[in-house]
């Protein structure tokens, strides 16, 4: 290519990008003023549904492919700027159930007043529009956090999940919406979580179930947390009558865990330690731990099982 205009010349050059730059803009013109047919999409927007109305599971499309023949640069414009067809349904629902039918010529009028003069529809994908409706029945449902909360080392969450709702509305056909008592959000996963997270979750959709909101507000509170140790004694209940238990050891260590911010609201006295005699264990009883103070998350004991014997 270099020597080929190495040969033509300098000023030879300039000459023939213009007639090619001139060639391609004659070509680009002739191209925007055929006439031919291309494809495109004819997007929906429907208005005047009654509120508590609802739609069959087939719905309503949100767009009809369109098949029009024009000039290129009409064409051209359908391209860079869709068409937007408004579609009223008040004229098409009567009574509380039925079916919406767009048929075909009405159809085909609606989206030819929508286009350029010129232009000539020559098919619309689907033909015809039809959608079963009914009136939506409503129910109040309990909604729950659906989240694996994975902590970062060293905390735990001062509570569970928090919604900003618990209970919402529903609205689908009477079917549907009686089988339904509780709905979810999204599954989330949270991973090294260390500081407080408010979230705006969406709901997990449900197919043919319409909520009065599309999502909540889950709040999250982790802190860290740290251990607490005590020596207590253990009581004895349901000891036989007329003798008592002499258990070995008589006092066990309890580990309790809480938020640090807790520390020093967690006591002694909060915690009950006791083993339940039976007749049937002849050698151990198992020792049982309780707590009262809502800020222990978890306690554990050491030794778990005590040997006893009976003495009157």
């Amino acid at each position: 290519m270099r020597k080929l205009f190495g040969q033509i010349g300098g000023a030879n050059i300039v000459t023939f990008l213009l007639f090619l730059l001139l060639a391609s803009l004659m070509w680009y013109g002739h191209a925007m003023q055929s006439v031919r047919n291309t494809r495109v999409p004819v997007y929906i927007q429907y208005t005047g549904k009654p509120g508590m109305i609802g739609l069959g599971e087939e719905g309503l499309p949100d767009k009809v492919m369109i098949e029009v023949r024009d000039a290129g640069a009409r064409l051209n414009a359908y391209h860079r700027d869709p068409l937007t067809l408004t579609i009223d349904l008040r004229s098409y629902i009567h009574g509380e159930k039925g079916t919406i039918h767009i048929p075909s010529d009405a159809l085909r009028r609606s989206i030819s007043g929508i286009l350029q003069g010129t232009s000539k529809l020559i098919e619309a994908n689907p033909e015809e529009i039809t959608c079963s409706y009914f009136t939506e029945q409503e129910k109040t449902v309990t909604v729950l956090f659906d989240g694996d909360i994975q902590l970062a080392n060293g905390y735990q969450l001062v509570r569970e999940p928090r919604l900003s709702t618990t209970q919402m509305r529903i609205y689908g056909s009477n079917r549907t919406v009686r089988a339904i008592d509780t709905i979810y959000t999204a599954a989330t996963i949270l991973q090294e979580v260390s500081d407080t997270m408010r979230l705006r979750i969406a709901l997990a959709p449900i197919k043919g179930v319409r909520f009065e909101q599309d999502s909540v507000t889950v709040s999250i509170v982790p802190e860290q947390f740290t251990e607490k140790k005590f020596t207590l004694p253990i009581k004895v209940q349901n000891a036989p009558e007329g003798y008592r238990l002499r258990l070995f050891p008589q006092e066990v260590e309890v580990s309790v865990r809480m938020g640090m911010t807790h520390y020093a609201q967690v006591k002694a006295s909060d915690i009950q330690v006791q083993c339940v005699y039976s007749p049937e264990r002849t050698d151990k009883l198992d020792v049982e731990l309780s707590f009262t103070n809502p800020h222990i998350t978890s306690a554990w004991v050491y030794p778990g099982t005590v040997e006893y014997i009976l003495v009157q």
